[in-house]
């Protein structure tokens, strides 16, 4: 079965038509290097995360996790921090803060607890946002957003 999306694209009525399998999901990440900031408590989000496809590195430290982004920025395609891990959404956006011009070039999700409304901004000068516990639609929604840029070059 599938559900077919439909968005009116200019003003001659044209339609953009593309196909959801709910069947089956294919991973999203596949070969995307992907840097996951977590103080251990969040085995579950990991298996997701890698459910997605992704290849993880996985870092305990925060500023050890920074400074490998900061030494390889081309190498990662994905930043993802467990926020609750590390104080909070505060301490989240304090770390995307240092990130610097890395930001650009690395996509950010961070996912709390605190978090009321996910987020999901139209550029890259604040992160993606998601509510913990990371369900397996909101990370695969989340994740599609933060790589949208990449993943245009496939559909």
């Amino acid at each position: 079965m599938a559900i077919v999306v439909s968005r009116n694209v200019g003003v001659l009525g044209m339609q953009l038509l593309r196909a959801i399998e709910t069947d089956e999901a294919t991973p999203v990440g596949i070969s995307v290097r992907t840097m996951v900031l977590t103080a251990g408590a969040s085995d579950q989000a990991i298996q997701r995360i890698a459910g997605l496809g992704c290849r993880i590195e996985r870092e305990d430290e925060i500023f050890s996790a920074l400074d490998k982004l900061f030494t390889d920025p081309s190498g990662y395609g994905l930043f993802i921090m467990d926020a609750d891990a590390f104080g909070g959404l505060a301490s989240g956006h304090r770390a995307f803060r240092l990130l610097g011009e890395v930001a650009a070039k690395v996509p950010m999700i961070m996912f709390s607890a605190e978090c009321r409304d996910q987020v999901f901004p139209q550029g890259r000068e604040s992160p993606t946002i998601l509510r913990a516990p990371l369900s397996a639609v909101s990370l695969r929604v989340g994740f599609e957003h933060a790589l949208r840029a990449r993943m245009a070059l496939y559909v």
